[in-house]
C-alpha cells in the first residue's frame, strides 16, 4: 500500500456501531521545527525520543504495547524509549475509534508507512549534512550511521533538517526477515502503573473544584419525568444542585456519596414509556415462535432447505441465549468542564469523535472549541462505544458552567440502564441420509438488532444484505454443507441493544457448535473428526460483511487450528475419571481462526452464585495472521476464556420493563477459584503477511466447548444459558 501526504485510509466497521479509523499524513511544514513530525502518527523530539500518537483507546487489549512495536520496527527506534501519547479528535485524524477487534489490523499498514517515511526523511537529512548518498547510510536503534566513515547522528540531532525534507510517497519498509521487535514477546507497557495504582482511568480524573453527579433515570424503559420534588435532596449535606436533563434528574454534590444520598431523597413522578410492560420470559417465547418459520435468507448453499426433503431423518434443536450486560470493573463515567466558549471532556470512551460531536450539538460549539481527553478504560467490551453516559455528563456540566463535574454511574446504574447483548433463539435442523451422512443444514436465528444508535427500519430488517451484517456466526459458518440455508428474524424489544464483546457471534457460535456436537452424537461420530469432514477440502467464497475483514473463509486455516488443538490436547485419549472433554471452533469476521478443547468435571453443592463445574484444562489454537506480540496473543486468549466463563453463569432478566439484576451479587462473574487450572495457547500461522483482529475471537468457541463437555457429563443436552446446577445434575 503506497501512502502520500494527502492519502488516508478510512475503514468502517459496520454492525458494531459507527467505528471509523482514519489517518491523514500531514505536511511537515505545518509543525514547528523544534520537533520533527512527518505525519499524524509520529513525532521525534530534539532529545531523540520517538512519540507515537495513539489513535486507539487502551482498555486492556494492549494497544499501548503492540502499536508502538509496529512503529518502532519501521522507524528503527529503541522500542523501550518510544513514548505513547493518547490522540484526541482534531484535524490530524479523520476519526478515532476502538472496537470490532480492529486496532492492530487497521493500523498495521499506516503505522509501518509512518515509521518508514520518518526513517527515510531522517536518513535524507543526515546524508545531506554529510554530502553523501542516502543509500550509503543505515539506521540503528534511533540513529543514522555512515558505516564507511564511522559518522553517526542520533535522530534528535536531525529533527530540524528532517522536518524540511519532502515526505516520501512510497517509503521502503523493512524486510520482515530482519524484524527484531515485531514477533517478539513484550510485557505490557503500563502493567507496572496498573499494579502500583498510578494508571489514571476515567473514574480517577480529578480537576480543581470538581463536583460529582449521579442521575435518577426512569426505572422502566422509555419512561419520562412528569414532575419532581428536590426539597429533601437539597437538604442532604454536600448536595450543591439538582438538574433536570433529558434522561432524568441529576444530583450534583461535593462527593459521590452525597450525590447518591441526594438522589435517593428525590421524589419523582414518572410517565411509563412503551417498554414498561416488557418481560424477558414472554420475549423468550416470542423469539422461539419467530424461529418456527424461516426468516430472511442470508446464506444458501446448494438447494438450501429444499434438500431437507430428501433426508431419511432429521435432527432438530432449539437453543436460547439470554440478555447479558458488560459489567466492566470500572462503571461508566465522564468528567466535563463547560465554559462560555469552550468545553473539555475527560472520558473513558471508545468513540472520542462521537463524544466531541455530542458536545458540539448540546453546547452549540464548533469542533475547535471541544477537546476530548481519552482516558484509560477499566474494561470496554463495546459498552463505551455508546455515548449515553457522555451525553448525560455534558448536559449536567452545561448546567454547572465554569465548574468541572464528574458524572458517575453506580454499579446498579450500569447493570440496569446500560445497553445489553440481545437475547436470541436459534433453531437448527440437520437432515441425514440412511447412512447418517449430512445432506442438509438449516440455522434460523431470531433476535433484536442493535438499536442504541438508530433503530433499524422495516426495510432494513427485510433486506438480506443488511441483515447479513448482523448475523456473524450464522452467515459465515466455516463448514462446507452439501446444502444449507441460514435465516434471520428481527424481533422488536424496548431494551437498549448494542455492542458486546464479539458482538453478534457469541450466541450464534454457542448454538451452532453445540448442535454440531449433538449431530456427532446422533451419527456416532467423533466431534473433531466430524468437523474436519465438514470443513471440506476447498476454501469458501463467502463475501465479508465487514469491509476490512477477509473475503474468504479459508477452511485450510480452520483445519490447521482444529488439528493443532486435537493434537496438543491429546483429544483421542480418554478423559480422566469423572471428567469429560469438549470441543468447539470458529472463524471470526476479521479472519481469525480459533479452536478450543477443554476438560471439565462437576462440582457438587455449589451456591447459586458459583459455577457447578470446574474447567481443569484449556487448550487453544489461534491463527490471527501475523503476530505482533506473542505475549499479547496469550493474554487475549486467557481474557477471552475468563470472559466466556462469566457468560456461562450470568444473565439479565426483565419484568415490567425493569432489569431484575443490579450488582455482582445477582449478576455474578467468574472469580479466581473458578478460573481454569491450566490454559495452553498454540499460535498457528504467525508468519502471515498481515495481522487479523484478536480482542473478541477468543470468546466465541469457549462457551460451546465447555457446554459440550458438560452435556456429556450430565448425560443430557444443555441448550440454554446460563448453566445452572440443575442443568448438570446426574442423569
Amino acid at each position: 500500500m503506497s501512502t502520500t501526504r494527502r492519502e488516508f485510509i478510512r475503514v468502517m466497521a459496520a454492525g458494531s456501531g459507527a467505528l471509523v479509523l482514519g489517518v491523514r499524513f500531514c505536511r511537515a511544514g505545518r509543525f514547528p521545527t523544534e520537533d520533527f513530525r512527518p505525519n499524524a502518527w509520529v513525532r521525534i523530539e530534539p532529545d531523540g525520543t520517538a512519540v507515537i500518537q495513539l489513535g486507539k483507546t487502551e482498555m486492556g487489549q494492549g494497544v499501548q504495547t503492540s502499536l508502538p512495536m509496529i512503529l518502532a520496527e519501521e522507524l528503527d527506534a529503541d522500542y523501550t524509549t518510544v513514548r505513547v501519547e493518547q490522540a484526541s479528535p482534531g484535524p490530524d485524524f479523520l476519526e478515532l475509534g476502538t472496537g470490532g477487534s480492529t486496532s492492530v489490523m487497521t493500523t498495521w499498514e499506516p503505522l509501518r508507512h509512518a515509521g518508514a517515511a520518518a526513517r527515510a526523511m531522517l536518513v535524507a537529512a543526515a546524508a545531506e549534512r554529510w554530502e553523501v548518498s542516502p543509500d550509503s547510510c543505515r539506521t540503528s536503534q534511533g540513529a543514522v550511521e555512515h558505516p564507511s566513515t564511522g559518522r553517526r547522528f542520533g535522530y534528535g540531532e536531525l529533527v530540524a533538517d528532517a522536518a524540511r525534507q519532502s515526505v516520501p510517497e512510497s517509503p521502503p519498509t523493512e524486510d520482515r526477515s530482519r524484524n527484531t521487535i515485531v514477533g517478539t514477546a513484550r510485557k505490557r507497557r503500563n502493567a507496572a502503573d496498573i499494579v502500583r495504582g498510578r494508571a489514571i482511568y476515567g473514574i480517577d480524573v480529578r480537576q480543581p473544584g470538581m463536583l460529582y453527579a449521579v442521575v435518577a433515570r426512569s426505572p422502566a424503559f422509555g419512561g419520562e419525568v412528569v414532575s419532581f420534588d428536590d426539597t429533601r435532596a437539597k437538604q442532604v449535606r454536600g448536595v450543591r444542585e439538582v438538574v433536570r436533563i433529558t434522561r432524568g434528574v441529576a444530583v450534583v454534590a461535593e462527593h459521590t456519596a452525597a450525590a447518591i444520598k441526594g438522589r435517593d431523597a428525590l421524589r419523582i413522578e414518572w410517565k411509563d414509556g412503551p417498554g414498561a410492560s416488557f418481560d424477558s420470559d414472554t420475549h423468550r417465547v416470542t423469539l422461539e415462535q419467530a424461529t418456527e418459520t424461516p426468516g430472511v435468507t442470508i446464506r444458501k448453499d446448494g438447494e438450501g432447505r429444499a434438500a431437507m426433503k430428501r433426508a431419511a431423518q432429521t435432527l432438530e434443536a432449539v437453543y436460547h441465549y439470554p440478555f447479558v450486560a458488560h459489567a466492566s470493573v470500572e462503571p461508566v463515567n465522564c468528567t466535563v468542564l463547560v465554559e462560555d466558549d469552550r468545553c473539555e471532556v475527560w472520558s473513558p470512551t471508545q468513540t472520542p469523535n462521537t463524544v466531541q460531536r455530542v458536545a458540539m450539538a448540546v453546547l452549540q460549539l464548533p469542533d475547535t472549541a471541544v477537546r476530548v481527553n481519552v482516558q484509560l478504560l477499566g474494561g470496554g467490551f463495546g459498552r463505551r462505544l455508546n455515548y449515553d453516559f457522555d451525553w448525560e455528563a455534558i448536559e449536567v456540566a452545561k448546567a454547572m458552567k465554569g465548574t468541572p463535574v464528574q458524572t458517575v454511574w453506580t454499579r446498579e446504574d450500569d447493570l440496569r440502564f446500560g445497553h445489553f447483548q440481545a437475547a436470541s433463539t436459534h433453531r437448527l435442523i440437520a437432515g441425514l441420509d440412511t447412512a447418517n451422512r449430512l445432506v442438509a443444514f438449516e440455522h434460523r436465528k431470531a433476535t433484536t438488532p442493535h438499536n442504541i444508535y438508530r433503530p433499524p427500519t422495516p426495510e432494513q430488517t427485510a433486506d438480506p444484505d443488511t441483515v447479513r451484517g448482523w448475523a456473524w456466526g450464522v452467515y459465515d459458518s466455516p463448514y462446507a454443507f452439501p446444502a444449507a440455508e441460514m435465516t434471520y428474524a428481527a424481533v422488536d424489544a424496548p431494551t437498549p441493544i448494542g455492542p458486546w464483546r464479539a458482538v453478534f457471534s457469541p450466541s450464534s457460535v454457542f448454538a451452532r457448535e453445540c448442535f454440531i456436537d449433538e449431530l456427532a452424537q446422533t451419527c456416532d461420530r467423533d466431534p473433531v473428526e466430524l468437523r474436519l469432514d465438514m470443513l471440506g477440502a476447498n476454501d469458501a467464497s463467502i463475501p465479508s460483511t465487514f469491509e476490512i475483514g477477509e473475503d474468504l473463509v479459508e477452511r485450510q486455516r480452520m483445519r490447521r487450528v482444529v488439528e493443532t488443538v486435537a493434537r496438543e490436547a491429546r483429544w483421542s485419549d480418554p478423559a480422566p475419571a469423572g471428567r469429560a472433554k469438549g470441543f468447539a471452533c470458529n472463524v471470526f469476521h476479521t479472519g481469525t481462526y480459533v479452536a478450543y478443547a477443554v476438560e471439565v468435571s462437576l462440582r457438587q453443592g455449589q451456591p447459586l452464585s458459583k459455577l457447578p463445574f470446574t474447567v481443569h484444562r484449556v487448550v487453544c489454537a489461534v491463527d490471527c495472521g501475523l503476530v505482533i506480540n506473542p505475549a499479547g496473543v496469550r493474554q487475549q486468549v486467557e481474557s477471552g476464556v475468563i470472559w466466556a466463563l462469566s457468560n456461562l453463569k450470568s444473565e439479565i432478566t426483565f419484568h415490567a420493563g425493569r432489569a431484575r439484576q443490579s450488582n455482582y451479587s445477582d449478576f455474578p462473574v467468574a472469580v479466581m477459584d473458578e478460573t481454569p487450572l491450566e490454559v495452553e495457547t498454540h499460535i498457528v500461522g504467525a508468519e502471515a503477511a498481515a495481522p487479523n483482529g484478536l480482542g473478541e475471537p477468543t470468546v466465541c468457541p469457549f462457551t460451546p466447548a465447555v457446554v459440550n463437555a458438560l452435556s456429556r457429563l450430565a448425560g443430557k443436552r444443555i441448550r440454554s444459558l446460563p448453566v445452572r446446577a440443575a442443568d448438570v445434575s446426574s442423569r
